[in-house]
């Protein structure tokens, strides 16, 4: 027993000095503004993320009984890096439900013939605010043009997508099946593609123009997709204005415009998108919908443009002070083949940055159902804090 513990530890003793003295690749890590571990060499990196949204609401009820409430509407972690030359994402929204439901960019891409290719779980390339990060978005809730409204519930689709990005351009093709992590399987199918452009890119200001297409194709086991907003607010009362039935056949079409620009602390933005909902057993029914939205940095901050995704983020507060930043937007709704089947949305705001990971927004929006009569209104306030 003796001679064994004796040979047991020679040998632990002569490991330990091997691996003690094997070469290891360095690691350099980061923690300004989250935490980040990378390979000597680069080629190895790690990064973990997050962001918490906390919401209050309160409404001045009219036709439709509401409930003032309070709500975390987003906790995310975010688990993102790279190796061997691809990249990967995992995100999970704890305020969304828990494992698959709570799914978001949950994907891996490499760069492929001078393009980023992407396969699992993210956006479509529709829609110019839908594919702008939560984080940096203008208003509390994004306009009916997006999955807030003519894309309700269907943010985020699994398959594959293709971008080529330049200085001035990007040009984007996903292709999907009609489900994301937590929905039943063979769903159907769809496409997107989205071209951007900006003309003028100056000190002094930036142009965007772009132009998108997309089709949702159902089968027999689709959900239902349909045109569906809050049109007073988050958690305030909803217009469906168009429903497509998860029938072999039935289809979503849409197209979408995009224009935004700015010229110093003045930032404006806006969308146009035309879609139809097909349906087999019933008549096309044709929905319409568009927003413009503007903010104005009081102190003099200036929106930047990530032109390699062809979105504007938020403003950067430039002094330990922070930013102050005024908001409004108009958003309309309607359904082309039904009389009065409209809503609009008018929503004012002011948004404070306290520094680059905290920001304060505060929204007051009037809705205006033309089918119902109803005008509810809302203040929401928002405390946000992502890194």
């Amino acid at each position: 027993m003796g001679n064994r513990f004796t040979l047991d530890a020679i040998a632990t003793a002569i490991a330990c000095t091997i691996l003690a003295s094997a070469p290891t690749p360095a690691e350099e890590v980061e923690t300004q503004g989250g935490l980040r571990i990378t390979s000597d060499d680069g080629a190895f990196g790690v990064e973990l993320g997050g962001r918490i949204h906390f919401d209050t609401y309160l409404f001045d009820e009219d036709l439709v009984r509401t409930v003032d409430t309070t709500e975390f509407r987003r906790t995310r972690l975010t688990l993102s890096g790279e190796a061997f030359g691809w990249d990967y994402k995992v995100e999970q929204d704890f305020a969304a439900g828990n494992t698959t439901a709570g799914f978001r960019d949950v994907f891996i891409g490499t760069k492929v013939l001078g393009g980023y290719i992407t396969l699992g779980q993210f956006k479509p390339y529709r829609s110019m605010e839908e594919l702008t990060s939560s984080n940096e978005i203008t208003m509390m809730e994004r306009p009916f043009a997006s999955a807030t409204g003519l894309y309700s519930g269907r943010q985020f689709q699994q398959g594959v997508g293709y971008k080529f990005s330049g200085d001035r351009y990007t040009f984007g093709i996903s292709a999907f099946n009609l489900r994301d992590a937590a929905a039943m399987r063979n769903a159907g199918v769809g496409a997107a593609g989205r071209v951007t452009w900006a003309p003028l890119m100056s000190e002094s200001g930036t142009l965007h123009l772009g132009l998108s297409y997309s089709t949702e194709n159902a089968n027999r086991d689709t959900p239902d997709g349909s045109a569906a907003v809050n049109y007073a607010g988050r958690r305030g009362p909803s217009q469906t204005i168009a429903t497509r039935l998860g029938a072999t056949g039935d289809s979503i079409d849409a197209v979408g415009l995009e224009v935004a620009g700015n010229a110093g602390p003045f930032f404006a933005q806006a969308e146009y998108a035309n879609a139809t909902f097909g349906q087999e057993a019933a008549a096309d029914v044709d929905v319409e919908t568009f927003y413009v939205m503007a903010s104005w940095t009081l102190t003099g901050e200036s929106k930047p443009y990530h032109s390699g995704n062809g979105v504007f983020r938020s403003v950067r507060p430039d002094a330990s002070t922070g930013a102050w930043e005024l908001t409004a937007r108009y958003d309309h709704m309607k359904n082309e083949d039904v009389a009065d089947l409209e809503v609009t949305s008018s929503t004012i705001g002011v948004n404070y940055y306290l520094n680059p990971s905290v920001r304060f927004m505060l929204n007051y929006t009037m809705g205006d159902n033309e089918l119902s009569g109803d005008e509810t209104g809302q203040l929401a306030v928002r405390g946000q804090f992502s890194f």
